[in-house]
């Protein structure tokens, strides 16, 4: 996917090694000049051309000319007093917002990036909705979250999971450009294993994703174990029915072998009834898949409260009695506003 600014300038952080390599050769470059730029934008996190400084002056003029380099402007950042999780603000050239997290983990340090300004899928629970949607991230945003964050952290960041602001699939052009990029052997060459895309249930991209010929893990925002209580809380869920979504996880599964991931955000008196437990048994039971139960977290526009910890147990006891493999995500930064369906597409004052 490309990007042109006001000037004709094509984005040359969203373009691909070999998209790169063929405008490297169109200028009359010899190709391992695409390698030299490559590095440079995608190891070293250049900001201009300028400091490729082992390029001919020449090249840089050319490049300057043509191109432009996205770079984020990191506006603040937050550190949780709890577990030392940080939420970045980062302001976008177009002076839209988003916001990115850090996760410090035993395995390595993870990155959660945002893949839309904003959000027009409605999900009842979540912050990054409201205000519905301004537009999609290019490429190179989603990219420079990680790398900016990266120059920040001082370390190589082993996971990325794409669950920020937005809903990645209905961004898809830029999801699988971005993934491309995040795992290209030329640049970070982050497995794919290790990167995580989040998913509300938008089918047909499902299917189509399932067929990239990726290694990503799907992770569905499930949150309800029947329809009509998904339809109450997740809109989406009125366009692609509960058995439409669960066919295109299957679908997934088999041409991938990637085991799906189901998130659930347990909602005190609401999703977490023992007719809940028992109706999500029934749902999963046989599928090779896990399930995240995460006791929803607080936004201020609404007024859903989290189960105590020995309601939350007890659910997750029962799904695991009924055969499914099932564990309580570990909160992470839900003091500073950076847990799961809590980040937002701007920043507001007070």
């Amino acid at each position: 996917m490309k990007s042109v600014d006001e000037h004709g300038k094509t984005d040359i952080k969203s373009l691909s090694f070999d998209e790169l390599s063929e405008a490297v050769i169109s200028a009359g470059e010899p190709r391992y000049r695409a390698g030299q730029i490559y590095k440079w934008l995608h190891v070293k996190f250049a900001s201009s051309f300028s400091e490729m400084t082992n390029l001919p002056l020449r090249l840089r003029i050319l490049l300057d000319d043509k191109f432009f380099v996205t770079v984020l402007t990191p506006l603040r950042t937050e550190v949780s007093e709890l577990d030392g999780t940080v939420k970045y603000l980062f302001r976008l050239p177009d002076g839209n917002c988003v916001e990115s997290v850090l996760m410090h983990y035993h395995h390595g340090d993870s990155v959660c990036i945002s893949s839309q300004v904003g959000c027009h899928m409605g999900c009842r629970f979540c912050a990054s909705t409201i205000g519905g949607l301004i537009r999609n991230l290019t490429p190179a945003e989603m990219l420079d979250q990680v790398y900016r964050i990266s120059i920040q952290n001082g370390g190589r960041i082993s996971n990325v999971v794409v669950m920020g602001t937005g809903e990645p699939l209905d961004n898809y052009e830029s999801l699988v450009s971005f993934i491309r990029g995040l795992s290209d052997e030329h640049g970070l060459h982050i497995s794919q294993r290790n990167i995580t895309v989040s998913t509300c249930g938008i089918v047909p991209n499902m299917r189509k994703l399932a067929s990239e010929g990726l290694a990503v893990t799907l992770a569905l925002s499930l949150h309800a174990s029947n329809q009509a209580k998904r339809s109450s809380l997740m809109p989406v869920a009125l366009r692609y029915p509960l058995d439409e979504v669960m066919d295109a996880c299957d679908y997934y599964f088999k041409e991938t072998g990637r085991r799906i991931t189901f998130e659930y955000a347990l909602i005190s008196g609401v999703n977490d009834t023992d007719q809940d437990a028992a109706e999500l048994t029934a749902l999963l039971k046989g599928r090779n898949c896990h399930m995240n139960l995460i006791p929803v977290n607080p936004v201020r526009e609404r007024n859903f409260v989290r189960p105590d910890r020995e309601a939350a147990f007890a659910f997750q006891h029962k799904l695991e009695r009924g055969g499914i493999n099932a564990t309580i995500r570990r909160e992470m930064g839900r003091d500073i506003d950076g847990a799961c369906g809590q980040l937002r597409r701007r920043f507001e004052e007070g």
